[in-house]
């Protein structure tokens, strides 16, 4: 069990998300990557996409990491606090640069192309990760992209994850691959990685280009059973294996706009979720509902439905989302 204390202490966190981000160029509506369109300038990052969509969701989400000096990391900053999310541990990197990515939508879907290498967020390390590991909170939520981008990422990852603080804290941990960021050995790693982990979450796509499995429960069968998995299906369902059994919930039917960001969205109502104590189908629900939000936005960030929306959705009473009695979150 962890406990997620009631303080009112504004410095008590319940979750802190741990990664890089950039700033994310978007043509406006209609354009393309090209000289005749106009652009949008916004944080993208998958790990202060959780800490965002939890901190809309009522919780008090941190987001680490390190940015540039310069105007863009100002612009990062900014634009993940403003919505409610603590900023207090980002550092700033004097001599390294805000990484950037750019979004060129065409008709057979968006691709992208980033520019991060040699990055702010790159220079992350063993130092940083014992700054983080002394913040109390029930909940530490990380990614897959994070290891990929330098050695000393990858060490402040495995610190992180396999070093616990003093008391029992959740390791929230998103397989998140991205193929164009590894050098070869990042089967075996995201596995290694994935099996230390409290809360595992994998696209099942990505789980047949890892590791060459294709069902959920050939997913469930290569990580173990310790903790909570839960795979992502796409449009069709999320399945959660866990100590209770499995829980499958399909998905919510939804005119995708954009599909970047979806899958933090779903971890972020999962977590948000657990940390309200819900049982696992609410969780999934909440997962869902959140994922739907983003998927129906051209940011990887958007606005969700009201509280009392979202808790008729559940089944749940406002007292249970605005902290009143609220259950601890369980480990799985």
């Amino acid at each position: 069990m962890i406990s997620v204390p009631t303080s009112d202490d504004p410095r008590h966190l319940d979750a802190v998300c741990v990664g890089e981000t950039m700033v994310m160029v978007t043509p406006t509506p209609g354009g393309r990557l090209d000289a005749e369109s106009t652009f949008v300038l916004r944080a993208g990052g998958a790990e202060s996409n959780v800490a965002m969509f939890l901190a809309a969701l009522g919780h008090r989400a941190a987001w680490a990491s390190r940015v540039g000096a310069d105007p863009l990391g100002d612009l990062v900053v900014s634009q993940v606090a403003e919505v409610g999310v603590d900023t207090s541990l980002v550092e700033v990197d004097p001599t390294r640069p805000t990484a950037v990515y750019l979004k060129d939508p065409g008709p057979d879907g968006t691709r992208v192309y980033y520019y991060r290498r040699g990055s702010a967020a790159a220079g992350m390390d063993r130092a940083y990760a014992d700054r983080i590991a002394e913040v109390p909170a029930p909940v530490l939520h990380l990614s897959g992209i994070t290891p990929a981008l330098s050695e000393t990422c990858r060490d402040l990852v495995d610190q992180l994850i396999t070093s616990r603080p003093a008391g029992r804290r959740l390791i929230s941990f998103d397989v998140n691959f991205r193929p164009a960021l590894w050098t070869g050995d990042e089967a075996a790693e995201l596995l290694r990685l994935a099996r230390l982990a409290d809360v595992v979450f994998v696209g099942l796509d990505e789980a047949a280009r890892l590791w060459d499995v294709h069902t959920p429960e050939q997913v469930r069968d290569l990580l173990g059973a310790s903790g909570t998995l839960v795979v992502k299906n796409g449009a069709v369902d999320a399945v959660a294996f866990h100590d209770g059994g499995t829980t499958t919930v399909p998905a919510r039917r939804v005119e995708v706009v954009e599909p970047v960001g979806a899958g933090d969205a779903f971890a972020a109502g999962w977590l948000s979720g657990a940390l309200r104590g819900l049982d696992q189908t609410a969780r999934l629900r909440l997962g869902h509902l959140v994922a739907t939000a983003a998927l129906g936005s051209v940011g990887d960030f958007a606005s969700l439905p009201p509280v009392e929306t979202i808790c008729a959705e559940l089944g749940t009473t406002s007292d249970v989302w605005h902290g009143t009695d609220r259950p601890a979150a369980t480990r799985a």
